[in-house]
């Protein structure tokens, strides 16, 4: 498996693949193309990963850091991995992926909001040391869910990479 920077050539796998993922949080395409196309300003940086294997995209992570220095605060806004892929370490490789860039920006710690319902992701989070820290009420649509907000840090050497 490989994980590489998104490119705009990407948006059309990126989209298909989103689709195809209830749990995805369902950005529009002009979202996911900001994002492929680098748009970001006022102390926003984004980083855009997408894993593939055998030539295929099997998923796709972002992740944003806001601020600089100490006040530098990251989140992990998306991550889809194919079903055919789930289960056999692409989610864990891309978030790792993203941590990395996220300390290398100045972040020390990563928050992401998930779906309640869906418990394997929940999992992975837990696994990966993310703590239950929140929860907002009906913030997912299509279908309507709660969104359970997690936390983690994201400590210097923690990381190859790092």
């Amino acid at each position: 498996m490989t994980i590489r920077p998104a490119t705009l050539d990407d948006l059309e796998m990126v989209l298909e693949l989103e689709r195809s993922v209830v749990e995805a949080p369902h950005w529009s395409e002009k979202e996911y193309r900001t994002g492929l196309e680098g748009a970001v300003g006022k102390g926003l940086r984004r980083c855009f990963l997408v894993a593939e294997h055998a030539g295929e995209m099997v998923g796709f992570a972002v992740g944003k850091v806001i601020g600089l220095g100490e006040n530098a605060q990251a989140e992990l806004e998306s991550l889809a991995v194919a079903g055919v892929t789930r289960r056999s370490g692409v989610g864990r490789a891309l978030c790792e992926a993203v941590f990395i860039w996220c300390r290398r920006e100045g972040a020390t710690e990563v928050e992401l909001e998930v779906r309640s319902a869906n418990t394997a992701a929940i999992a992975l989070y837990a696994k990966l040391g993310f703590e239950l820290v929140g929860k907002r009420t009906g913030y997912y649509r299509d279908p309507v869910d709660d969104a359970m907000l997690m936390r983690r840090e994201l400590g210097a050497g923690q990381f190859s990479g790092s």
